[in-house]
């Protein structure tokens, strides 16, 4: 059985793919890393430009990054 490394992203979300945590797991994937994540903010955005952003509170961040780590190594 393989064994992978565990990368953490802690960023907002990018639909269109180009830059956030959907960019940061596909370089952790390329890397032969498994990625997990902590969302920030939801993004409404295209290659052309953001037409909003809805964030993330604080406490719920911390909840998704303590989860991650009290699951993953």
């Amino acid at each position: 059985m393989k064994k992978y490394k565990t990368a953490l992203s802690i960023a907002g979300s990018d639909p269109s793919g180009g830059v956030g945590i959907q960019a940061d797991l596909k370089t952790f994937s390329a890397c032969g890393c498994y990625g997990t994540t902590a969302i920030t903010a939801v993004v409404d955005e295209n290659t052309v430009g953001v037409t909003g952003v809805h964030p993330v509170p604080v406490p719920f961040v911390v909840g998704q990054i303590k989860s991650v780590l009290d699951d993953m190594k």
